[in-house]
């Protein structure tokens, strides 16, 4: 089993989300905060996805979610780095822009 670290951006961003999706609803805002965890818990023992756009990484669709997870994998190591909307502009080999 992989550890899982999260990075200050992909935190950074999964907090963004919770709380932007708390402003109209607390229920869904924590079924979401906890969909993309739970999809992030389970590459530590199954590490899926596809490659990402950004070189060495590599990226993972939140079930029932527009949110995307891209990480970095290591033998030992799942570093979260961003989770990000999917219909953010998102070009091959950069993250989005901050808005």
């Amino acid at each position: 089993m992989r550890r899982i670290v999260w990075t200050r951006l992909g935190s950074r961003d999964w907090n963004e989300i919770v709380s932007h999706i708390a402003e109209e609803s607390e229920q869904n805002a924590h079924r979401v905060g906890a969909r993309i965890e739970r999809t992030v818990n389970k590459l530590a023992d199954f590490p899926a996805g596809r490659l990402g756009r950004v070189q060495d990484t590599y990226e993972i669709v939140v079930p029932r979610t527009p949110y995307i997870v891209a990480y970095e994998m290591t033998d030992t190591t799942i570093v979260v780095l961003r989770v990000i909307h999917g219909a953010r502009d998102w070009r091959e080999g950069q993250w989005p822009a901050d808005d």
